[in-house]
């Protein structure tokens, strides 16, 4: 959970507003600033302990307010919190104006002292930024404003006091309700806002946990004196924990806060419950030299508790220091390195890090971690600085190197010579680092020549840390891997978002201009066979010879027309293509082309679905159009089918004069032959220079051979007199 916090705690500052660029700051500062106001005048007319501290605390809520507000000033988080600080402090000056003997205020702390339960109600479903987001939190929100200030008008003035019950039930169902709320939003939340709410449910579980502990010690030994004073103290820490959960940095320590406050509150309660044993068992109440002895012991171990942890580690590394002189243990290296792994530092940093643990745990003179693939390594880091260097390895010293462990001084002069460069006679020791078998990298340490050997326990570690920082490098090609993947997935939807617009659009075209063409040209002529017509039906009767003469060229009319309206046909899907294949209607094409044309069509080229067979066919047809146009009058064209490993592909060649291909590629004739093969899972490619010709190539992946091949459908119109061999 670290690893994916820390990631999301990196990108906290990025994660856009949403308060659509209004900001919230100042209305919530005005909030916080008047309940302080309130409270310190509240403190200042009573004079009472219990006001004071509550002012601090009204105060702690106003401060939690304004750091909210300075990193969140566009949620409204920061004016919920407001809202509840001034709640507080009006609550609190009103009840002070009454106790002073000021009745016109009696009404108002009523329902002030009604609404703090429902403000803490919004927080709660409010949390971590503010927001209420669904339909049913701010249907609950406004009826426990509603609630709240029914309530408050029922009980109504009461000089003497305000009865707690009514008060307390309504902070019991607020409580509960908004209990709820929170775990919802917990197990609903990303990465980063479950942090939030792991830290302002921290503060308010250790409020709570520290009121019930006051409780539970009054009850026993009646101390503290003031309770309720103590509890109210205690509450700061739930605008502290508001204020954390809004530092991108904090978020990355949670894990450990929680589990550190765990231990802490469980071992107190462990006093607790052992102390209320005691008392138990003793069968009375303990007298009052007795109290005062029972307190103390009991603070002592609570404290004991509390500074279990940092006690700890100062007592081992006091230890340590005993044990093995000025260095740490040599496990310190590798559980360091482990929990930094945890935190998803950087790379660059991990390894210097990791270099810096080496030599202050083993005393080294340096530590260094070279990295690199296939043999060629460069030195990453080095601790003290060393610069970069570089070390190749090939044959069989990789393949050995690959399959090593942790080796020294005579071992590195026989296969790794170039790593030795330098060092004079101090003791060094190689770790490989190695996943899978493949050479990712080396820790290199070294020691004087006059200090302490190397140990199997030196070893242990160096070997435990090369496999982490094997895993690490190899963690980091595969992310690097899948970010490039998604790159090129990224890259290639849009292209096949541009490439469908560009296809609709063409085809949007090609029926605008099918359209046009019939409307000029097929049906033209036909109305003006039908005017001829008219006249030769008023002409069969009264001159024989003019009717047989309008017949003649009504003949040639149709016969015309009939041309027209095959070569349109053509021209959106060759009648050739669907019955005789690729081949032939290829061969006609060339027939037809103003450049000789050499179609060499493979052995074992099969019949194809009909959309793969015309995104070849009209790919061909628009490189022989482009040849004809750019290649000049004496160039040659050669035409080349193939089908071999799964894809059916062709080639246009021709011996002119070239073109620069980079230019050229996004010429409207490619994009359209791009478009083409794109839609059906195919490629193109352009290959030409100036001087050089030009080679067009396309690929189609396609389907293994199937027994049945599409029968060829038997035209019903004339063979098409150009439909003969190519040349």
């Amino acid at each position: 959970m670290s690893t994916t916090l820390t990631s999301v705690a990196s990108t906290e500052r990025a994660i856009p507003p949403t308060g659509a660029g209004r900001s919230l700051r100042m209305p919530a500062l005005v909030l916080g600033i008047g309940g302080v106001v309130l409270g310190t005048l509240a403190a200042a007319d009573h004079g009472g302990v219990a006001y004071w501290v509550s002012a601090v605390v009204i105060l702690a809520w106003a401060l939690g307010t304004g750091v909210v507000a300075r990193r969140l000033p566009d949620r409204p988080l920061a004016l919920v919190m407001g809202l509840f600080t001034v709640v507080l402090g009006a609550a609190l000056y009103t009840s002070a104006s009454v106790r002073s003997g000021d009745d016109q205020f009696e009404l108002a702390r009523s329902v002030l002292t009604a609404l703090i339960p429902a403000v803490a109600l919004h927080l709660a479903l409010a949390v971590p930024d503010g927001t209420l987001r669904s339909r049913g939190a701010r249907l609950t929100v406004g009826l426990g404003y509603l609630a709240a200030l029914g309530l408050g008008v029922v009980v109504g003035p009461e000089p003497a006091g305000l009865p707690m019950l009514p008060y307390l039930l309504a902070a019991l169902v607020a409580g509960a309700i908004g209990l709820a709320g929170y775990l919802s939003r917990c197990r609903k939340a990303s990465a980063a806002d479950r942090a939030r709410l792991q830290w302002i449910g921290w503060g308010v579980v250790l409020a709570a946990s520290f009121g019930g502990l006051v409780v539970l010690l009054d009850a026993l030994l009646d101390w503290p004196d003031r309770p309720g004073m103590v509890t109210i103290a205690a509450s700061v820490v739930v605008p502290a924990a508001f204020a954390a959960s809004t530092v991108p940095r904090l978020l990355t320590v949670i894990d450990r806060v929680l589990v550190r406050t765990v231990v802490v509150v469980g071992l107190l309660a462990l006093v607790e419950a052992v102390y209320l044993f005691v008392v138990v068992g003793l069968g009375r109440v303990p007298e009052e030299e007795e109290r005062s002895v029972l307190v103390l012991s009991m603070l002592a171990a609570g404290l004991c508790a509390v500074l279990m942890f940092p006690a700890r580690h100062r007592l081992e590394e006091v230890a340590n220091q005993r044990v093995y002189g000025e260095r740490h243990r040599p496990d310190d290296a590798i559980k360091t390195f482990a929990g930094r792994m945890s935190r998803a530092v950087p790379m660059d940093e991990l390894l210097l890090q990791l270099a810096e643990s080496l030599k202050k745990s083993l005393t080294l003179t340096a530590s260094e971690v070279w990295t690199g693939a296939a043999g060629s390594l460069e030195r990453t880091v080095s601790v003290p600085d060393r610069g970069s260097a570089h070390l190749s390895l090939e044959g069989e010293e990789l393949g050995v190197a690959a399959r090593a462990h942790v080796q020294g001084n005579a071992w590195l002069q026989i296969w790794m010579p170039g790593l030795l460069a330098g060092r004079g006679d101090k003791q060094v020791r190689a770790a490989v680092v190695a996943h899978l078998g493949e050479l990712l990298g080396l820790i290199v340490v070294e020691r004087r020549s006059d200090d302490p050997p190397f140990t199997e326990e030196d070893d242990r570690v160096l070997a435990e840390l090369a496999r982490q920082v094997g895993l690490a490098l190899h963690n980091v090609r595969l992310d690097s891997a899948l970010q490039a993947s998604l790159e090129q997935l990224e890259e290639r939807n849009q292209e096949l978002a541009a490439s469908r617009l560009r296809i609709v659009t063409a085809a949007d075209e090609s029926r605008r201009q099918i359209e046009r063409n019939l409307h000029d040209g097929a049906q033209q002529h036909l109305v003006a066979l039908a005017v001829k017509v008219g006249l030769v039906k008023q002409l069969i009767d009264a001159d024989r010879a003019t009717a047989d003469e309008m017949l003649d060229q009504l003949r040639g009319d149709v016969q015309d027309t009939l041309e027209e309206l095959r070569e349109l046909a053509h021209g959106i899907y060759p009648p050739l293509l669907r019955d005789r294949g690729l081949e032939a209607a290829l061969k006609a094409s060339a027939n037809r082309s103003t450049l000789p044309v050499e179609l060499v069509v493979a052995e074992g080229v099969r019949r194809h679905p009909a959309e793969t067979e015309a995104a070849i066919y009209f790919c061909v047809l628009e490189a022989m159009q482009n040849a004809g146009k750019h290649a000049g009058d004496d160039a040659t064209l050669t035409v080349t089918i193939t089908e071999a490993d799964g894809e059916l592909r062709f080639e246009v060649a021709d011996d002119g004069p070239g073109f620069d291909a980079a230019a050229a590629a996004m010429g409207h004739g490619f994009v359209n032959m791009r478009d083409r093969l794109g839609a059906i899972g195919g490629t193109l490619e352009v290959d030409s220079a100036p001087g050089e010709g030009s080679r067009i190539r396309g690929h189609v992946p396609v389907g293994a051979a199937e027994d049945d091949e599409p029968e060829a459908v038997e035209a019903v119109a004339e063979p098409d007199p150009v439909d003969a061999p190519a040349s």
